[in-house]
Formats: C-alpha cells, sequence, structure tokens
C-alpha cells in the first residue's frame, strides 16, 4: 500500500534524525523496509511518490516499436506492430503492443514536433483574404470574401455568387476601399485565379491577378500549402463569419429572401465585429484602423478593369444593352454608370455606390429579341397582361363629383366609356342629382349594379333604383345580351304530335 506523502516525509525526516533504518521505523510506525525503500528512492534521485516500474513481457521488443515508428514517422498502426511482434515470437496481448505504440509515438512526436514563432505584424504590411461557402438565397450557392488587416485586426465580409476571377477583384476593390488604403502585401490561398501552376514548389502566378497588384501597388503573395502559420487569420476570419451569418441548426438564423438581405447582413455583421474589442489587442479593429490608415498606400481614382467589364449607361426604362440585349437594373441606377461582364452563362451587372462596387443584377445570357426583365426591378409598376384598366384621373368639378360617389361610380364610368355610351356626362350629371335627393350610398350601388349589367340608357339607372328600393336584395345580376331574351321558350312543342 503507498503512503501519503505527509507519511513518506515523515519516513524520510526520521531516518535524517537517527540515520538507522530500524530506529527511523519505530518513530515513523512502519516496517524497516519500508523506510529502507524511500530512502533508497531518495538518494538515487528518484521521486519516492512514483510508483517503481515492473517488468514486462514486451520490453525485450521496444527498441523493434521505436525504430518501426521512426521508419514510418509515426504513422504505422498498433495492429500491424503486434502482427510483426508475434512473428518474431512475442506472447503477450495486443493491449500491451498498442500502449507500446503510443508510447513511442508520444515520445517521437515530441522530437519531431514542428516549432512555431509568434507572428507580429506591422502596420500597414498585410492583407489576407480567402473564400468561405455562404448561404443559399432562393436556392443558389453564395460564396463569402473574408478579408483580414492583420495588424489592426480590421474585417471584412462580402457576399458573391462565386468565386470568378471577375468576383475576386470586385471583392478586392470594395475591401480597400472600405478600409481606406492598400496594403503592401496581399496573403491568400492558392485557388486557380491566383496561382495557375506549380513548378518545382514555385508558384505561378495568374497574369491578371498580378496587373491587378499592380494597379493598387500591392504584391500578391500565396501561403505554402498545408500551412496553417501562414494563413490562419483568414481561415480563422472564415469560421466566425461562417458561423455568425450562414442559417444552421445551431444559431437558428433564418433563411435569406434576398442577396440583399444578405449583403445587409454581411454589412451589420462587420460593423458589430469590428467595433469589439479584440482579444489579442483589447482594442476595438476600427479604433486601430484608424492608425493604420497612415501606413497605407493611396487608392486608384477607378478600380481595375477586370473588376468591371464593358461600361453602359443606363436608360430610363433602367435597362442596358449588352450583345443588343436589353436586362434590366433595380431602379435607382438610371442615367448612371454601370459594368457589365460575362460570368459563365451569366451577365454580371455591377454598380458603383458609397462603399465601392455591388453587384446590382445578374442575368442569364440572351439572345437578341429575348430581353430579361425582372419584375422585381419595377415595383412601381406591377407586372399586369395588356390590356389594363384606365387609370381614373379627374379633373372638372363633375368629374370629381361623380367619382366621389363611391366604387360603383368608377366602375360604372369605366364600362360605359369601353362601350362606347353616349351622353355620358349628361348620365353623370343625373347621377348626381338623384344621390343629392335620394342618397350617396344607394345611388352608388345603383351605378355598380348597373355597370355589371350593363344598363347605360338614359332611364336605366332611376329603374334600378326603383327595384331597389321596393324588392328584395339583389342576388345574380343577368347582364344584357342578344343570348338574354324575356320571351317563352319553344321547347314544350319538342313532344308535339309525339
Amino acid at each position: 500500500m503507498s503512503k501519503s506523502d505527509r507519511e513518506i516525509m515523515e519516513i524520510l525526516e526520521a531516518f535524517d534524525r537517527t540515520r538507522c533504518a530500524h530506529s527511523a521505523a519505530q518513530l515513523a510506525g512502519v516496517d524497516e523496509k519500508t523506510v529502507t525503500r524511500y530512502v533508497t528512492l531518495r538518494d538515487s534521485g528518484r521521486d519516492p511518490a512514483q510508483p517503481s516500474r515492473r517488468a514486462r513481457l514486451i520490453d525485450p521488443y521496444l527498441d523493434r516499436i521505436e525504430q518501426m515508428v521512426e521508419d514510418s514517422q509515426g504513422r504505422v498502426r498498433a495492429d500491424v506492430v503486434h502482427q510483426r511482434l508475434v512473428t518474431m515470437g512475442f506472447t503477450g496481448t495486443d493491449r500491451s503492443t498498442r500502449r507500446a505504440v503510443a508510447e513511442a509515438k508520444t515520445a517521437f512526436k515530441a522530437g519531431h514536433r514542428r516549432k512555431y514563432r509568434p507572428w507580429v505584424p506591422e502596420p500597414g504590411m498585410w492583407l489576407q483574404f480567402d473564400w468561405g461557402e455562404g448561404p443559399r438565397v432562393g436556392g443558389r450557392r453564395t460564396q463569402l470574401f473574408c478579408a483580414w488587416l492583420s495588424w489592426s485586426r480590421f474585417r471584412v465580409v462580402l457576399p458573391s455568387w462565386d468565386q470568378t476571377l471577375g468576383s475576386l477583384v470586385s471583392c478586392l476593390d470594395s475591401t480597400l476601399r472600405r478600409i481606406g488604403g492598400a496594403p503592401t502585401y496581399l496573403l491568400t490561398d492558392n485557388p486557380k485565379t491566383v496561382t495557375m501552376d506549380r513548378i518545382a514548389g514555385v508558384p505561378i502566378r495568374h497574369p491578371e491577378i498580378v496587373a491587378t497588384g499592380r494597379h493598387y501597388g500591392c504584391k500578391v503573395e500565396t501561403c505554402e500549402p498545408f500551412d496553417p502559420e501562414s494563413k490562419g487569420g483568414a481561415e480563422h476570419t472564415v469560421k466566425i463569419a461562417k458561423a455568425d451569418l450562414v442559417p444552421t441548426s445551431a444559431n437558428l438564423l433564418p433563411a435569406y429572401d434576398s442577396f440583399t438581405d444578405l449583403v445587409t447582413a454581411c454589412l451589420v455583421w462587420c460593423e458589430r465585429v469590428n467595433a469589439r474589442a479584440h482579444r489579442e489587442t483589447a482594442t476595438a479593429p476600427a479604433a486601430r484602423l484608424a492608425a493604420e490608415l497612415a501606413y497605407l498606400h493611396v487608392l486608384p481614382v477607378e478600380p481595375h478593369a477586370i473588376a468591371l467589364g464593358e461600361e453602359r449607361l443606363v436608360d430610363t426604362d433602367q435597362t442596358v444593352r449588352f450583345g443588343s440585349v436589353r436586362y434590366s437594373t433595380p431602379d435607382g441606377y438610371q442615367g448612371s454608370k454601370v459594368w457589365c461582364r460575362v460570368a459563365g452563362e451569366e451577365l454580371v451587372i455591377t454598380a458603383r455606390v458609397e462603399h465601392g462596387l455591388v453587384e446590382i443584377a445578374r442575368h442569364e445570357l440572351s439572345t437578341p429579341g429575348n430581353p430579361r426583365i425582372r419584375p422585381e426591378h419595377y415595383p412601381h409598376h406591377p407586372d399586369q397582361p395588356l390590356p389594363r384598366e384606365p387609370r381614373i384621373r379627374p379633373r372638372t368639378e363633375l368629374e370629381i363629383a361623380f367619382l366621389a360617389l363611391g366604387e360603383g361610380a368608377r366602375r360604372w364610368l369605366v364600362e360605359a366609356g369601353a362601350t362606347g355610351v353616349k351622353r355620358i356626362r349628361a348620365k353623370m350629371t343625373r347621377a348626381i342629382e338623384l344621390a343629392a335627393v335620394i342618397g350617396t350610398e344607394e345611388v352608388d350601388e345603383a351605378l355598380g349594379l348597373a355597370a355589371i349589367a350593363g344598363r347605360f340608357g338614359e332611364d336605366d339607372l332611376a329603374s334600378i333604383l326603383d327595384h331597389l328600393a321596393t324588392s328584395a336584395p339583389v342576388g345574380e345580376v343577368v347582364a344584357v345580351d342578344e343570348n338574354h331574351s324575356a320571351q317563352p321558350g319553344t321547347s314544350g312543342w319538342e313532344e308535339f304530335g309525339s
């Protein structure tokens, strides 16, 4: 039975007083052999409280296990090691082998562990960016462009429909303009839009991304593959943004109704995280950005051409022409310049707003004579089939007074105009006079019934009023036409003589 720390100290204290194991055992109340064991452990430099290790069946094979772990760089499986040891004469269980292999792997990793050095960025030097899978909007996938200014920890998240080169440059332009300047380096991963190929481990840059960096005064750098030390900041920004912006069962966020809602959510998210004190700096990134702006380069007035495409002018009907096809744009851009570029099978329309470039519309490519017009771009023009009902705009006193009778008067005027009724103004005057005598509600109801039945004669309104005053409530109204007659039918003669 092992002794407690207090009992061990009493045993050692008794031995130091007496320098005799027998006398110390009597003082401490233990066996003489116990005193001898603890004193021997202390004099050999070992921890008296640590139990001694017993010999194991696998001890003769430990050197071979360490060799197999070393040869496999710590990847060999314990069951493979056990099979080889059995062929060498090992009679123990696989449990002993697993323990020995685990100890050997732990020792191997301790001797081959990668050494990290904290990165201390300089102000105005590095901007890291990466892509993350965004939420679905209208059943379509979106992408989140996540950028991170290393020194100030200022974050920018922008939604996009894809990761094409045009979208990448457009997001970079918007990010730099939101920050207010350009750093020296742009650090990212190795997508095909940045690194086209690798030859002998040397990344081959995309010429367009090199031209983009030259346009903004930045040098584009890429991180090493599978190297978290050089890309951890951007990936951490992607992880945080996805956790807060992508609806999941964990955050219970509702789905986004439109791409504009996602843009607004990203903007609100950036304002919140940049105004909150960062754990590393204990200062809000927005406050540190104000100090870092002095080290950033001035941005060019115009974005890079690849981010824009071809320039177009929005007409008064909210459309642009591209390839002899009209494409609609949202309200508010009439008379302003926009840029159109082709991304796959779609046309992307980009406009400049306060914070930079924003994608305002995206259409499937079409052919001449087949315009792409979206009804949501015209909320003030309902998508009604022709012919549309005429817009009623009273101007004279007679028109104002007649239409003030109610909805029945409006319906009567529309139907009478479509029927070609004569002396409409005289009949409107007669209706106003009757309303002054009988009542507005009664006359309005009679006008509505007259419009439904198609009765626009001189005395039809008075006849309908007399009927309403002396009869039960009106049921089904029969419209006057050539198919209706009050004459009795001749069906009774069909069986005559049979």
